[in-house]
């Protein structure tokens, strides 16, 4: 059966019409009664609803929907189910009879992603990275930005979305580190929950990955993350747990790597014991593509859907082998009828069931869609990007400025884009052609977003020259002869290779140098997927970090160096002097020998992830967490905190005692007098408030009680010591103005809010 026709014979199903398709069945046509399809009555809740429809499904049925296809042709090796969306991440069959639609995915997290040879078939709006995104640190643009890329996967005709990169930096030349949101547990969780919530809002699923402690790229397939249970559920875990807690992500995707010893996907403690147990976790666990290994096993511990299990996993595990092990006793009727129930709640609570996604006609998304969209990226750009320096206020940049040498990065046609699965190919073609890798984990793309372009907008009666940066020489000869310089500088970082060392990769330190050496008035703009090393830092001006910044990234870039808007985004990741500073100096694993069984030693930091290691350690960063400057000032008074069992209060005012308008991100941290956390302290809270001159906002923020508490693996819950803690203000990790102190009464708390 086709996609069209079994889009046809749904609707109709599901509105009860008389359809030509419909006629040849006497029994479809009777069972389009809702009266004979109880689980299709909206007004009731999605748990009685997947109960009616389950007790209605055959086993062959409840198979069909645990099990899933790829959505992209890898001839000769396989041609994808005809039924899914061409160069789409997979699909999953339906069961018509029942007006249960099928499942069709997407990649990512920035938007609809295409897979497979045909680059170029979908062109979409790309939000920035992950990473920039929780720079923002404004959880209502992120929501928005959600909200736009589940739009665009709903109108594509896809009703799962693979986005909710919640893993954290736990090291910083993962090449996956720009899909995620940052080292901070709370930071990740609240600002990748605010996405999923924004994708969910358009009737579709959004998964919440990668389950759990997915933190590099080599060995992904093989290394085992090892660490204690504590140190588990204080830091990655409790991001995921956060994240899940506020935005209900219908579906979990389990990660390739191995978790102490035992694959994630099969790894019963994690999905069975903290997710379903614990958390009390109703949706679905899918695995990432060509991450089961078993069949019984894995179904045991907590699997509940494969994915293309045809096309990347060593056999279709949830097909024949999981049937011929339902036969033998290995697995039971009861897991299976789970399986299928929880995915079968998962689209009715999405909207998936009552609101079919519609059937694509074309590949292309009208121009005015596209022309709107790219002002929602834009927007998100703009609050990520970071002023880490800007010595004597060079920027914004001068507008009586009459030469400006703009060198580096293909920053006269575009800006960088990260690659591998979430790779979204842009509207307007790619700005540059014939670059390497071309085919997996490449394409290396630069959306058509020229930062020079944009800037000669914005200086029409200036020279502005541009260099590509690749002769150190040439470019710092052209920055002498100009009164500013703005070296960009890039760094692609892509899925299933990490970065081999935190310098900027194409020999640009030493072009930056040159030209900072050349003119004193240098400004470097980095497009990157996370932190890296600067060795020139002391000779240049200013430096902003604007990660991959998405569809509208050149127009963001110009605007916040032009000072048309704020620099208001803050360091969701700390920035390193040196690898050496790291917990791990030297990457775990060979990439040479990718087959190769190796072991990841996490409880080296264990929950002291980021900010919390170098507190912990000692060690001075190269910019510290939450750090970022702006084109104003602010002031923090008033500093007050109540605590009443388990809530703490915190309140506190932020003026702008600066001459312009701009946003802020007051943070608050917290830290025991008496000890006994992985690091001195851990962030509790944050807001951004936008306030125009003189203009002041009273905060109020309630610190979430496990970030008060230890995890007691004994009583297997959270312990919350009795005695005095110290509540910080501050604008980074390390410029904390203002301390007031609290005293919390002994407190146990259970695993999870749920079970209160």
């Amino acid at each position: 059966m086709t996609r069209t026709t079994w889009r046809g014979l749904t609707l109709a199903l599901l509105i009860g019409a008389s359809a030509p398709a419909l006629t040849a069945t006497a029994a479809l046509a009777q069972a389009a009664s809702p009266s004979a399809r109880p689980w299709l009555d909206a007004k009731l809740d999605a748990d009685k609803r997947a109960d009616l429809a389950l007790a209605a499904m055959t086993n062959d049925e409840k198979f069909t929907v645990i099990f899933g296809y790829f959505g992209a042709d890898m001839k000769p090796k396989y041609t994808r189910h005809p039924d899914s969306l061409d160069a789409s991440a997979g699909y999953v069959a339906g069961v018509p009879r029942l007006g249960i639609p099928g499942q069709w995915q997407t990649d990512a997290g920035v938007g609809v992603a295409t897979q497979g040879a045909r680059q170029d078939l979908r062109a979409r709006t790309a939000l920035p990275a992950g990473i920039a995104t929780a720079a923002t640190w404004n959880p209502e643009l992120a929501e928005k930005g959600g909200a736009m890329i589940g739009k665009e996967a709903r109108d594509s005709g896809f009703n799962v979305q693979l986005a909710g990169g919640v893993n954290l930096v736990r090291e910083p030349r993962n090449g996956r580190n720009f899909e995620y949101g940052g080292e901070d547990p709370w930071l990740a969780g609240v600002m990748v929950a605010a996405q999923i919530r924004g994708i969910q809002s358009n009737n579709i699923i959004s998964t919440i990955k990668h389950y759990a402690l997915n933190a590099q790229e080599t060995g992904r397939f093989v290394l085992s993350a090892n660490i204690g249970e504590a140190a588990a559920r204080t830091s990655d875990l409790l991001a995921f747990q956060f994240a899940i807690e506020q935005s209900d992500p219908h579906s979990v995707m389990c990660a390739y790597n191995r978790y102490n010893g035992t694959y994630a996907c099969e790894n019963d403690w994690l999905l069975n014991t903290v997710l379903k147990k614990d958390w009390g976790y109703k949706g679905y666990v899918m695995s990432d593509w060509g991450a089961a290994h078993t069949s019984a096993k894995a179904a045991n511990a907590g699997l509940d859907q494969e994915s293309a299990g045809d096309a990347f996993d060593k056999q279709p595990f949830f097909a024949a082998p999981l049937k011929a092990d339902l036969a033998a006793g290995r697995v039971s009727q009861a897991r299976i009828d789970d399986m299928a129930r929880r995915v079968l709640r998962a689209l009715f609570a999405s909207g998936a069931v009552d609101h079919p996604v519609p059937t694509p006609t074309s590949h292309d998304l009208p121009a005015a869609t596209l022309a709107a969209h790219a002002k929602v990226t834009q927007a998100d750009a703009e609050e990520g990007i970071v002023l880490l320096k800007n010595d004597g206020g060079l920027l914004p940049l001068a507008k009586t400025a009459k030469t400006i040498a703009v060198i580096g990065a293909h920053a006269d046609v575009g800006v960088l884009s990260g690659g591998g699965s979430s790779q979204v190919y842009p509207a307007g073609g790619r700005a540059v052609k014939g670059l390497e890798p071309a085919t997996w984990p490449g394409p290396v793309i630069y959306y058509p977003s020229s930062p020079l372009k944009a800037l000669q907008a914005r200086y029409p009666n200036a020279k502005l020259v541009y260099d590509d940066g690749t002769d150190p020489a040439r470019a710092a000869k052209l920055a002498a002869q100009s009164e500013l310089a703005l070296v960009f500088a890039d760094q692609w970082t892509t899925e299933s290779v990490d970065a081999e060392t935190l310098n900027l990769p194409k020999n640009q330190d030493a072009t930056i140098d040159a030209v900072a050496s050349a003119n004193k008035k240098t400004v470097v703009v980095l497009i990157t997927g996370g932190p890296v090393v600067m060795p020139w830092l002391d000779k240049v001006g200013a430096v902003v970090e604007a990660w991959f910044p998405g569809t509208a990234g050149g127009e963001a870039i110009a605007r916040v160096l032009t000072g048309e808007v704020d620099a208001s985004g803050r360091l969701p990741v700390t920035f390193p002097k040196s690898v050496a500073d790291l917990p791990r100096p030297k990457l775990d694993g060979d990439p040479n020998r990718p087959d190769d069984l190796f072991d990841v030693n996490y409880d080296i930091e264990g929950a002291a992830v980021g900010y919390k290691w170098y507190d912990l350690k000692k060690i001075e960063p190269l910019f510290p967490f939450g750090h970022g400057l702006s084109y104003t000032r602010f002031a923090y008074s008033n500093l007050a905190a109540t605590a009443a069992r388990d809530k703490v209060t915190v309140s506190f005012d932020v003026k702008n005692v600066g001459a312009r308008a701009g946003k802020d991100v007051p943070q608050v941290y917290v830290s025991p007098k008496a000890g006994g956390w992985e690091a001195p302290k851990r962030l509790a809270g944050f807001k951004k408030v936008s306030l125009a001159p003189g203009a002041t906002q009273r905060v109020t923020l309630t610190v979430d009680p496990r970030l008060l508490a230890t995890w007691d693996e004994t009583a297997r819950g959270w312990s919350i010591a009795a005695g005095q803690y110290d509540i910080a203000l501050g604008a980074s990790s390390k410029a904390l103005v203002a301390t007031t102190p609290v005293t919390l009464t002994s407190a146990k708390l259970p695993v999870s809010p749920k079970t209160r």
